[in-house]
């Protein structure tokens, strides 16, 4: 055993998309800052940001159902989408930074334009579809939206999904074409390569067994490297983005704000298709309906993706239950995750979500067969010998207390944990996730390192140049702002709806 001590100014802990993200922008706004990454497998970007264990969609709210939620009056409330919008716009930006400083050298490395659609069957989601439509398409965010119900319109748009379908069913679908596919993998590998250039030091096969305070308020880390020697490293500043693994890494460190938080997980499986012949009659990510009693992420959707420059097909996500919070994971996760301060959240979680359960347990149970009835319900030809299934990654969805929904509320979405003094974050749930990784990482800043943020703000706004200003407000930056950033990153003209 190793008592080594190490000291630093900056521990991200997790090679993942939100590490990468956080060490790039630092090392922006302070070079001389030393930062070292602890990740426990080999590699960077292998758990949750692995391209196979997310769905690569840029969230930007252009095709997501769940985003938009029709009132009791029948009007459709667009705030949530408007919000993931902004927020993927700010990803857009620091990808275009980072391109036009050399330090992405090929976009297309890691982003392809592919149009976003979502589609409803059914009289009562046409006219929802139709509102949404409406809604939106005079928002100068998500201008350039269509909405048809017109078979021979469709058949354009999605062949695939529309030949070989009953024509008695109402069916409709809204298409953006300034949607992407973003390989968050890719994008994670080549910003820890810039960084390691920049002499960020980088320990995989490390896991952090404990954290505590120092007398001087910094964070002491007992590491366990993969000969099962003990180190202790020492920062200022802690980041825990872990995916799954943070909560239980935030519990450690006995941070009051870390309390009565608990964590359930979520697993997905997806189908793929490799036979280029289908592969090539589909081109776009749609996005439909949830069943009823199924969580928001379990949303089907049939998704082109581009792979180690391969254009595939995906269909999915089928919820699956594992108590495990990440692939690598151990079966006794969610057991240890419960502790005294967030017994009665977990267990009222528990109680109220008894129908998620068992929409969870009967996904695990379905066979190949069923499976392939719910993908027949989008692409009614579909054969069985053109599709595989694919274990994605794990997210662990919070609970917490909450105002509105009181004791163990079920959350779905991202949520930032930090200390009052601002001396450690960790980055818990799950979608959007990674495509809003830069204002993520910007609230973290700016929570943080307050007393920086005067005189880093400038360098912010080169590298994002809306920071701070609401786009929907300012519909002539937005236009700049997404013509320069779509002929940056490689999003052509033609693909384009600001053209």
């Amino acid at each position: 055993m190793s008592n080594r001590e190490t000291k630093t100014d900056v521990i991200l802990i997790g090679a993942g998309i939100m590490s990468a993200t956080l060490g790039t922008l630092l090392k922006e706004l302070v070079p001389e800052w030393e930062i070292t990454v602890f990740e426990k497998l080999e590699n960077a970007g292998e758990e949750s940001s692995n391209e196979w264990n997310n769905a690569g969609t840029g969230h930007a709210a252009l095709c997501e159902l769940n985003y938009t939620v029709e009132k009791p009056d029948g009007s459709i409330d667009i705030s949530k989408a408007i919000k993931i919008n902004e927020q993927f716009q700010l990803s857009m930006q620091f990808w275009s930074y980072l391109v036009n400083s050399k330090l992405i050298r090929n976009p297309q490395d890691f982003i392809m334009p592919v149009p976003h659609m979502s589609m409803v069957q059914g009289e009562q989601n046409v006219t929802f579809l139709k509102k949404r439509f409406e809604a939106m398409s005079n928002n100068p965010l998500f201008q350039g939206m269509e909405f048809s119900d017109n078979p021979g319109k469709l058949i354009e748009w999605i062949p695939l999904i529309i030949q070989d379908r009953p024509s008695n069913e109402p069916i409709a679908a809204t298409k953006i074409d300034s949607g992407t596919d973003v390989n968050f993998g890719a994008l994670t590998r080549i910003l820890f390569d810039h960084l390691k250039s920049k002499n960020v030091d980088f320990k995989y096969k490390h896991s952090v067994d404990n954290m505590k305070r120092t007398s001087d308020g910094s964070w002491e880390l007992k590491v366990r490297n993969d000969s099962g020697n003990v180190e202790r490293h020492t920062a200022k500043f802690v980041f825990i983005g872990g995916g799954g693994g943070s909560l239980h890494l935030l519990q450690k460190s006995g941070i009051p704000e870390g309390k009565h938080i608990g964590g359930f997980p979520v697993s997905g499986i997806f189908m793929v298709c490799n036979n280029p012949d289908v592969v090539a009659q589909h081109h776009a990510k749609v996005y439909g309906k949830a069943k009823v009693g199924a969580p928001p992420m379990s949303v089907p959707h049939l998704d082109t993706r581009f792979i180690d420059n391969k254009k595939s097909l995906l269909f999915g996500p089928f919820a699956g239950f594992s108590p495990k919070f990440l692939k690598t994971g151990s079966m006794f996760d969610l057991v240890t995750s419960v502790k005294p301060d967030n017994l009665v959240t977990m267990l009222s979680a528990g109680a109220k979500n008894m129908s998620l359960t068992k929409y969870l347990i009967e996904q695990v149970m379905l066979s190949k067969e069923k499976r392939m009835e719910e993908l027949r319900e989008f692409i009614p030809s579909a054969k069985n010998e053109d599709w595989d299934l694919v274990v994605a990654g794990q997210r662990v969805q919070v609970i917490k207390d909450t105002e509105a929904g009181g004791k163990g509320t079920l959350q779905f979405g991202t949520e930032v944990i930090s200390a009052a003094d601002g001396s450690i974050a960790a980055l818990l749930g799950a979608s959007p996730g990674a495509s809003t990784a830069v204002h993520v990482m910007l609230e973290i800043i700016k929570k943080c390192f307050p007393q920086h943020m005067k005189e880093w703000e400038p360098k912010v706004k080169e590298m994002i140049p809306s920071y701070g200003v609401s786009l929907m407000e300012n519909p002539e930056l937005l236009h700049e702002i997404h013509t320069s950033t779509a002929e940056t990153l490689g999003l052509s003209e033609k693909e384009l709806a600001y053209s």
